[in-house]
């Protein structure tokens, strides 16, 4: 299995906006060059266990946060998301998006069917 260091690096960059933080405080108080973490946000470097440790502590999330994408048991996580993206919409929002998610899980597994 391959490892996809972008997407780490993305949720890293997501949760760090998310709590309005910049680059070079996470990296301070991760014990980091900013230059260090920079690579890591853009998925250009493969960070350690106890660096993504230290991230995720400094950004207050845990590491099935930040490895989600690379899980095959991280549902936990994807609903996590939906609730947030979901926490802010108005009932009629709400109803919309049950709506095209219904539609758009019928559709994947027809495609699934298909494919079998």
């Amino acid at each position: 299995m391959e490892i996809d260091y972008r997407a780490i690096g993305s949720r890293i960059r997501k949760y760090r906006l998310e709590r309005g933080l910049t680059q070079e405080s996470v990296s301070e108080y991760a014990d980091l060059t900013p230059a260090h973490y920079s690579h890591i946000e853009r998925g250009n470097t493969k960070p350690s266990l106890p660096t993504l440790i230290r991230i995720a502590n400094v950004l207050d999330v845990s590491i099935d946060d930040l490895l989600c994408d690379n899980l095959s048991k991280s549902t936990h996580v994807r609903v996590k998301d939906i609730n947030e993206l979901l926490a802010d919409c108005s009932s009629t929002e709400m109803k919309a998006l049950v709506e095209v998610l219904a539609a758009a899980k019928r559709a994947l597994r027809e495609v699934q069917n298909k494919s079998e």
